[in-house]
């Protein structure tokens, strides 16, 4: 099983962590010692369930915009975007502790601008979250026009990674960064897309079609 790079320290940590309680746990009288091994244990399968990295494959086509997170859609709708101009589509996905939660790259294209803000811990599926929560802002330019979308952090989360920088080139499909525990990224696709998914729907990264670029 492969682990996310951005987890590796973490992992590290965690296994330490879990073998010094692991030692402790062979002195103390039973069942409690067991009991405590036993959590350590468990915590620690968590942990490698949580940071792993499976391989995707990038769907094949011109102007096709896919899904940057696992997860499920919790929130479709139309808006105006400063960035993606009237008539865009906000598709907002919920990624649970069981997700995998390494972001991936939408379309291929220009980093343009990327904004950090602090901000609060509100439960990633609440929609407040989307502008009142910690969170990295990213706009790239496509061949289709401006992309925006953004990581967002939830309640338990305290750490957004992202590895991008302001004049990269990036690949469709290519990972960027996670989200660590509970969050949600949003992406708002411009008017010309015809959108392929809804809400309620479930997505995988690097692989969920949302949108195809009008003219493709």
């Amino acid at each position: 099983m492969r682990i996310a790079p951005y987890g590796t320290g973490s992992v590290v940590k965690t296994a330490i962590f879990c073998f010094v309680i692991f030692i402790i746990a062979l002195f103390l009288p039973q069942p409690g010692g067991v009991i405590l091994a036993a959590a350590a244990l468990g915590f620690l399968l968590f942990t490698l369930y949580f940071y792993r990295d499976p391989e995707r494959k990038i769907p094949d086509g011109k102007g096709l915009f896919i899904a940057p997170a696992d997860g499920k859609i919790v929130l479709k709708q139309t808006l105006d975007h400063p960035v993606t101009g009237p008539g865009s589509t906000l598709i907002s996905i919920f990624m649970s502790p069981f997700n995998v939660h390494v972001n991936r790259i939408p379309v291929d294209g220009l980093v343009r601008d990327l904004r950090y803000h602090e901000g609060k811990f509100l439960m990633a599926f609440d929609h407040r979250s989307m502008t009142d929560n910690e969170r990295m802002e990213i706009t790239l330019d496509t061949a289709a026009g401006p992309l925006w979308f953004c990581q967002v952090s939830g309640f338990v989360a305290r750490r957004i990674v992202c590895d991008l920088e302001a004049g990269q080139k990036v690949t469709s499909g290519k990972r960027f960064g996670m989200i660590k525990l509970g969050s949600r990224v949003d992406i708002v696709l411009p008017s010309s897309m015809q959108i392929k998914v809804a809400e309620g729907m479930t997505t995988t990264a690097g692989e969920t079609v949302l949108g195809q670029a009008g003219g493709f």
